[in-house]
This record gives C-alpha cells, sequence and structure tokens, in this order.
C-alpha cells in the first residue's frame, strides 16, 4: 500500500463476469457464475459460504491456479487472461503470499529455511535472504525457533511460519485458505490477530473461510451462494479477535 498523502489506493484485482464450468463441452458443469468483486491495496476481504457454493474454485482462481472458463481476471493490473503457464507460475512467486490450512512448511527444513523458500527460488542473495527472513520470523513472534524443525513446533506456531513465508516476497495480495482451520480456538484467536495486525500495517488480504467468527475480523465479507456474490458486507471491521467466536476443529 502506498504511503502517498492523498493517493486513492489502486486496485490489487479485479474480476469482471468470472465463469467456471467443469465437465465437458456437452455437458458443463457449472460452478462460477458471474463473479464480479474488487479488492484495492490494503483490504481485508473475507470470502465465505456453504459447502458447494464455489469458494474452493474461487481460491484456485484468484491464486491463478486455475483459469476461469470465461471473464476478465487482472491482478496488479495484469490481464491474468493473457498470461502463458510460466508467466502465470513467475505472477504467483512474485505477487501472492499463500497462506494454507495444513501450514505446507517443508518437514525436514527449519522455521527460517521454509521462510528463506520463496526468496530462493527467486535467487535472492543469501544475506539479504537471511535479513529479511529473520526480521519476519521476529515480527510474527518466532524469534525464538529460528532452528526449530516443524515437527518441533505448535499448530499456531507451524502457521505464524507459513504467515511469514507468505510475507518475505513482499506480495502485493495475501491469499490465506482457512488459515484457522487445524487450530484450536484459544489459538485461532491469536491468529486471527495476527491478521488484523497486518492489515494494519497496509497489507492487502483476501481469506477463503466456512467460520463465521474468523469472517467478521474482516472489513468486508462476501458471500458465495451456488457460485454467485450473495450479499456483500462492508462493516468496518468492528469485532475484535477476542470477541469473535471461532470454530475449534
Amino acid at each position: 500500500m502506498s504511503d502517498q498523502p492523498g493517493r486513492a489506493p489502486e486496485p490489487v484485482l479485479e474480476l469482471a463476469g468470472i465463469t467456471k464450468d467443469y465437465g465437458t463441452a456437452d455437458n458443463p458443469v457449472p460452478v462460477l457464475r458471474g463473479v464480479d468483486l474488487c479488492v484495492l491495496e490494503g483490504d481485508y476481504v473475507a470470502i465465505v459460504g456453504a459447502s458447494g457454493s464455489g469458494k474452493s474454485t474461487m481460491l484456485n482462481i484468484l491464486g491463478c491456479l486455475d483459469r476461469p472458463t470465461a471473464g476478465s481476471y487482472r491482478l496488479v493490473g495484469e490481464d491474468v487472461a493473457t498470461l502463458d503457464d510460466e508467466a502465470l507460475s513467475r505472477l504467483r512467486k512474485t505477487k501472492i503470499g499463500f497462506v494454507f490450512q495444513s501450514f505446507q512448511l517443508v518437514s525436514h527444513l527449519t522455521v527460517q529455511e521454509n521462510v528463506e523458500l520463496p526468496l530462493l527460488y527467486a535467487r535472492v542473495p543469501r544475506k539479504t535472504r537471511r535479513q529479511r527472513s529473520r526480521a519476519l520470523i521476529e515480527k510474527v513472534g518466532l524469534g525464538h525457533r529460528f532452528d526449530h524443525l516443524p515437527t518441533m513446533l505448535s499448530g499456531g506456531e507451524c502457521q505464524r511460519a507459513a504467515i511469514a513465508r507468505a510475507l518475505v516476497n513482499e506480495p502485493a495480495l495475501v491469499l490465506a485458505d482457512e488459515p484457522t482451520g487445524n487450530l484450536d480456538s484459544r489459538t485461532s484467536k491469536e491468529i486471527m490477530k495476527l491478521f488484523v495486525e497486518l492489515h494494519e500495517q497496509g497489507r492487502t488480504i483476501v481469506m477463503i473461510t466456512h467460520d463465521l467468527g474468523v469472517a467478521a475480523i474482516a472489513k468486508r465479507r462476501i458471500t458465495l451462494r451456488d457460485g454467485q456474490v450473495a450479499n456483500v458486507d462492508g462493516a468496518a471491521g468492528s469485532v475484535r479477535p477476542e470477541e469473535a467466536e471461532c470454530s475449534a476443529n
């Protein structure tokens, strides 16, 4: 998010008329049906919906992991439809920070090595990798765990490490998929508080969740139903993490 005074925030992602069909051309199975969405710099959006509403398909399209059947998707001004697979991969690595429900940390690498991975793939020099990863690990409260393996961490610590990894490339968009889904309610609230802090620091966040308590923390809540946007709640995120009810899994 720009710190230029008076400048209006620009769109990070824009969806227009997005559809996604599975099946065959003769027998298509529509999953997304004309979705429009605009997320600006510094926004914090939760996408919610029942099973089968299209949340997972939306996640895959937003993350450039799948292509829509029709419609337009622009990510930081770039028309995703015009990109080949190599360019899409590069866009994912540089513009999107992923946070997954299952953490997806590499089990034989330390916390620091896991957080450094995106920088390693980007061929960032070792000294810079170390400095940036250490700063983020400290920022998410894992300064005492630099050299620990994921098997030595709690679920909340694993998710904090995953969040640090998502931020290390300074992405335009943080895309979180059920980030509290494998955590108990107390730990969920801690992670929710961390996302609030990231948002307050200017991060742009889109979170996919089934948990209305988690969604209540977001600045905007978008409900999907049968592959369409059924409701947009633009309340200013007045619910604090410690007041929200989280689903314990």
